[in-house]
């Protein structure tokens, strides 16, 4: 008997689930699925991200456990609302060998028929990859063509030391005040630096 979980969801506190779960339950004990969990999202937009909807997190999460062996949806637009979000969800049912049944779209990957779905699911994600490669590479392309510089703008910022303006970094007198005996932590504070400069200061000196 194949373990299921059912995962529902309404976009609206208004909203019930009630009818989405009686479906279900209804199609599980056709199938002879014992229903083993049950994970709701009330009240949350399908384009929210995972970390935004609790209980499709906690479902993905137990599906690499392996807690189940199907999961149960309404119709794929409970999973999420975006491309990128349903190919991401699917892919991690995909790669924990979690079957999937979709009651609107008749999608049923216990079946044959039905994992030529998951078939269509890796062509897809390899299509937005590369669509995402070529828009990447064509906006470096055109910023080089129209002379801009690329990579991180550098900042010029006065270094501060406990929110002081300092002068900057001189090492040859840090190696002078560790010579004179003067501790790294005491030499820190006169030149108003870090400890961590003082010690690379020093382990750079000559010996």
């Amino acid at each position: 008997m194949k373990r299921a979980a059912v995962y529902l969801r309404v976009s609206t506190r208004e909203q019930s689930t009630a009818m989405q779960r009686a479906a279900l339950e209804e199609v599980a004990t056709r199938a002879g699925w014992q229903i083993v969990a049950v994970y709701e999202d009330a009240g949350i937009s399908g384009a929210k991200g995972r970390d935004q909807r609790p209980e499709f997190d906690r479902m993905l999460k137990d599906a690499t456990r392996r807690r189940f062996d199907v999961v149960m949806a309404w119709a794929i637009d409970r999973l999420g609302r975006s491309l990128q979000h349903l190919i991401a969800c699917l892919g991690d049912l995909h790669a924990a060998r979690i079957d999937l049944y979709l009651h609107q779209q008749a999608i049923d990957t216990t079946t044959d028929t039905g994992r030529f779905f998951f078939q269509m699911l890796g062509a897809f994600a390899e299509f937005e990859r590369s669509m995402i490669r070529s828009r990447v590479q064509g906006g470096i392309d055109r910023a080089k063509a129209d002379g801009k510089r690329l990579g991180r703008p550098t900042i010029d910022r006065q270094r501060t030391h406990k929110g002081k303006p300092v002068k900057p970094v001189d090492p040859a007198a840090i190696r002078a005040s560790l010579a004179a005996g003067i501790s790294i932590r005491k030499a820190a504070a006169l030149h108003r630096v870090g400890i961590s400069t003082v010690q690379r200061v020093k382990a750079a000196a000559p010996a």
